[in-house]
């Protein structure tokens, strides 16, 4: 499995996913870095196969109106911070890859 990590993430997350052997870049790793425009991520998202994780909604729009990206993570855990984000992922990280390989989109939450 691959993913794509959105802007609103912090690219540090990046390594939980490398150092559990997945292959994972950021938006940063792009040529237009967080500037990416939407429509390149979902493209980028589906000519990879690459698993779109992100905090923004316009992508949960786009994947219900035309099935890009991919597949769709989505990230609604309110105001919390980057230690707390990363600490969420590690706790959580199995059941989500094994809800990911069955499932096109998640919804994580508290």
């Amino acid at each position: 499995m691959k993913f794509l990590l959105d802007a609103q993430l912090p690219p540090s997350l990046k390594q939980l996913f490398i150092a559990r052997g997945y292959d994972c870049i950021h938006t940063l790793d792009l040529e237009l870095g967080n500037d990416t425009p939407d429509k390149v991520i979902n493209k980028i998202s589906v000519l990879e196969q690459r698993i779109l994780i992100t905090k923004d909604s316009d992508f949960f729009d786009s994947f219900l109106l035309r099935n890009e990206p991919y597949k769709l993570i989505l990230v609604k855990l309110g105001n919390t911070s980057k230690k707390e984000l990363i600490h969420f992922f590690e706790e959580n990280f199995t059941a989500i890859i094994d809800k990911i390989k069955v499932q096109t989109m998640i919804l994580l939450s508290k």
